[in-house]
């Protein structure tokens, strides 16, 4: 359990108003895992694939898709980082792939849910970061632009089955990000008022999907491609990464 240390200004004033939250919405990657390190070797490989080995065009698609060559990492806000595999599947083949949208979606689905387990690299151990969350009476939920079957793959690996209570993917039926239909699924699906559930994510993408949904409060967090410059302009508060909810949250119960 994380100890409580002294709150900044704006964490504070985000404890008052965690005091009625009763759900979490979390995105999966660049939220609960590291977003650099879980996807670098499944975009290279789907950029590979979808170049037909064309090392040019594989090194357009990855640098126009939002990914920085020389340092490894996925720049803010886009196609790569907040897209879902059909939008990043058209942009693609925009940009020269010869591969057909159907087989190109379902190599994305099919690499980003092999690969994307393989690499994935949690911010810290969730299954005991989702027990603290249930202890404290809250429901989970996580809402990501992967695929359903990915998600629920990386919800059973980690054992986070009996502590998650929903989980949705940008091919459930809700839409992807930045429509809000995975936040009010989960609210309708939980039984919350929207000023009640919290949306914690690292883009703009997510946050976006909080305020359509009106979620009562929008947390940022800097383990993917959002940079607290990019993520202020929409979330309420942006901390470092999740574990400092845990502060906040035993803060809020006081």
């Amino acid at each position: 359990m994380a100890s409580i240390n002294k709150l900044s200004y704006y964490e504070e004033a985000l404890t008052r108003t965690l005091s009625s939250i009763r759900g979490i919405v979390f995105d999966k990657d660049g939220t609960l895992f590291d977003f650099h390190r879980t996807w670098l070797p499944a975009v290279h490989n789907a950029a590979e694939f979808a170049s037909q080995g064309d090392g040019e065009l594989s090194e357009l698609l990855m640098t126009a898709g939002g990914l920085d060559l020389e340092t490894g990492r996925f720049l803010p806000n886009s196609v790569i980082a907040l897209g879902s595999p059909e939008e990043l599947a058209d942009f693609w083949i925009d940009l020269g792939s010869n591969i057909s949208k159907n087989k190109l979606i379902a190599y994305l689905d099919d690499v980003f849910s092999r690969l994307g387990l393989e690499h994935a690299a949690p911010v810290t151990d969730l299954p005991r970061f989702f027990t603290f969350l249930k202890q404290q009476g809250l429901i989970v939920g996580i809402a990501t632009n992967d695929s359903y079957s990915g998600a629920e793959s990386t919800v059973q690996e980690f054992g986070l089955t009996e502590l998650v209570d929903f989980i949705a993917g940008y091919d459930s039926g809700f839409g992807p990000k930045p429509g809000p239909g995975m936040t009010t699924a989960f609210c309708t699906h939980m039984g919350l008022h929207p000023e009640h559930v919290a949306v914690v994510g690292d883009s703009d993408h997510d946050m976006m999907m909080a305020k359509l949904a009106k979620a009562g409060l929008r947390v940022g967090v800097l383990t993917g491609a959002g940079t607290r410059e990019s993520l202020s302009k929409t979330a309420h508060i942006v901390i470092q990464d999740i574990t400092r909810l845990e502060d906040i949250i035993l803060k809020a119960r006081e």
